[in-house]
């Protein structure tokens, strides 16, 4: 296994000062990477991390022979013990027979309770998909976790729904023009689709972890490539049972990742699927996920999935492909102003364009207050692999 260790590793990089009043860091303080296992030619994405309560590291990703069109599409795992150096030989952690199974969520509950939670795609189709749940109580062991239990997360949208889209498509600036000329506007077509159940109903796809708040409540970010916006699904009895929040509506904002702020308002940072340039969207609810302002975007560039953390001193983390054209760079944000500001920015990786690919990450923060992330790494572009970074943001401070 290709395992590479960095002790303290100070890369020197150059960077800028942008509109939002961030300065640069000359130091990568990196304590360690790794990659999970040895890059192969299996297609290897959408990396969820977690910490168990015994110290060990728990990661899940997809792996096989494409993304939605491959049936033999797999959740994998792996584990990296307490104390160790090395990761585990991946595992298997979910296989449903004859679909796909795609973009992995790991997280404990209130009560410790594992959970995995991840979409398996009927008819190959991303607005097709079913969310799934497995949860597992026995879980120190080497190896996959033991299940206990597994179902299917149905939510059921109603009438508010199609209302809530409707409302805040208005709010939004008008498009100049509609698709085509014959054809309706992008908003219509979308509320129109919104009044309809069945498309309501369906599609829902994972991608980011949840925030925990309180004694019992969960809110799970979820996203729709049907209509391209996303919806959160609420939990008020620790992952018992779930609820839709009304659908955090813009123009492409998908793949939420969420914080909360001091006030106690939640923030979600959203990647852009939606016209150019590409920035990082960014919406706030004020009733704890029910709903949510229309997305509007930032002046972070974006081209893919992005994280977002609250750290136990009240600080933000944000990780994400600050670039326009390509996944080739990284980037580690810190705010000490509940993201008004970046002040602190460093690379996790920087290559020329074209020369890698690194994406999808998933942020953590340990019990020994560092950051812990996992994301999909590329150097040739045909092998892939999950690499793990271990960065401790007292030292970005300095």
């Amino acid at each position: 296994m290709h395992i590479k260790i960095i002790l303290l590793f100070a890369l020197t990089v150059t960077l800028g000062i942008t509109s939002r009043g961030q300065t640069s860091l000359p130091l990568t303080p990196k304590i360690s990477e790794v990659l999970i296992f040895p890059p192969q030619e299996d297609h290897t994405h959408g990396s969820s991390l977690v910490e168990l309560p015994n110290g060990d590291q728990l990661a899940a990703w997809f792996q096989g022979s494409g993304e939605r069109s491959a049936d033999d599409v797999r959740i994998m795992g792996a584990r990296l013990k307490k104390g160790s150096k090395q990761w585990s030989a991946p595992f298997l952690m979910a296989d449903t027979p004859h679909l796909p199974d795609c973009n992995p969520v790991l997280f404990l509950n209130h009560e410790k309770k594992l959970f995995l939670v991840w979409i398996a795609v009927q008819a190959n189709r991303w607005e097709q998909s079913i969310l799934r749940l497995r949860t597992s109580t026995e879980y120190n062991k080497d190896g996959a976790p033991v299940w206990n239990w597994q179902d299917n997360i149905l939510l059921k949208p109603d009438e508010s729904f199609a209302a809530e889209v409707k409302n805040k498509l208005k709010s939004l600036p008008e498009l100049p023009r509609g698709w085509a000329e014959y054809a309706p506007r992008y908003d219509a077509m979308i509320a129109d689709a919104a009044a309809d159940p069945t498309k309501r109903s369906t599609g829902w796809m994972t991608r980011i972890k949840p925030l925990l708040l309180g004694d019992r409540k969960i809110v799970l970010p979820l996203y729709s490539d049907g209509f391209n916006f996303s919806l959160m699904a609420i939990s008020n009895d620790d992952g018992t049972t779930w609820l839709p929040s009304l659908p955090l509506v813009g123009r492409g904002p998908i793949q939420p990742a969420l914080a909360q702020k001091k006030n106690g308002n939640l923030v979600a940072y959203l990647r852009d699927s939606g016209d150019w340039p590409t920035r990082v969207q960014v919406s706030e609810s004020e009733d704890g996920g029910q709903s949510w302002s229309a997305a509007t975007k930032t002046d972070i560039p974006n081209t893919a999935s992005v994280a977002l953390l609250t750290l136990r001193d009240g600080s933000w983390a944000f990780v994400g492909n600050d670039v326009v054209d390509g996944r080739y760079r990284l980037a580690l944000f810190l705010s000490d102003d509940e993201g008004q500001s970046w002040k602190w920015k460093t690379y996790l990786e920087n290559e020329p364009k074209d020369q890698g690919s690194f994406s999808y990450p998933c942020l953590t923060q340990g019990t020994d207050g560092l950051l812990r992330i996992t994301y999909s790494y590329s150097r040739d572009g045909k092998r892939e692999t999950i690499k793990y970074v271990v960065v401790d943001p007292k030292e970005m401070k300095k």
